[in-house]
């Protein structure tokens, strides 16, 4: 027998479980410990980071908002300009002062509409599309094909390629019978 056999055989029990004691620290100290300070530079990217993403989505709100306030104040001069346009349609004599002063109103509000980038879409003669158009009524027509706008009751109107109101038309049912 060799000298490290006769050890071996001749350590007691409480002497190996002491030699594993020791050696199991050991182990532990070989696994990465935590550091004791946290990661400065990846937290500052990290919240600069989050703080861009903040002002991006802030501007995005911002500019949305102003978006939807625009159209809704666009609406609420749509009926105004449908009402000057139905004064002069049924104004009998176009050449009184009175009716010029009223087109002059019109024409100011439509420009300012269009600035606005809001404008009236033609719906007659087109297919009914769901989209942009409501249809109120379906009424037979010599002129105009089955399933396409007759008449315009109440113009459509776009904004910034949305729709902002939808035309309400009548829709032709084929030919009389």
């Amino acid at each position: 027998m060799s000298e490290e056999e006769s050890k071996e055989e001749t350590q007691t029990p409480e002497a190996e479980k002491g030699a594993q004691e020791a050696a199991a620290p050991a182990v532990e100290e070989a696994a990465p410990a935590q550091p004791a300070e946290p990661d400065w530079k990846d937290m500052y990217a990290r919240l600069l980071a989050d703080f861009d993403n903040y002002k991006k989505r802030m501007a995005r709100d911002r500019e949305d908002t102003y978006r939807f306030a625009e159209a809704d104040i666009l609406k609420d001069i749509l009926p105004t300009v449908d009402n000057l346009a139905l004064a002069l349609d049924k104004a009998e004599n176009k050449d009184d002062a009175f009716v010029k002063g009223v087109a002059l109103v019109r024409d100011s509000l439509m420009k300012a509409l269009k600035d606005h980038d809001a404008e009236p879409f033609d719906s007659i003669g087109k297919e009914l599309d769901t989209e942009k158009m409501e249809a109120i009524a379906q009424l037979p027509s010599d002129d105009v094909d089955e399933g396409r706008v007759s008449t315009e009751v109440k113009k459509g109107w776009m904004h910034k390629d949305k729709v902002l109101r939808v035309a309400q038309v009548v829709v032709s049912a084929g030919k009389k019978a």
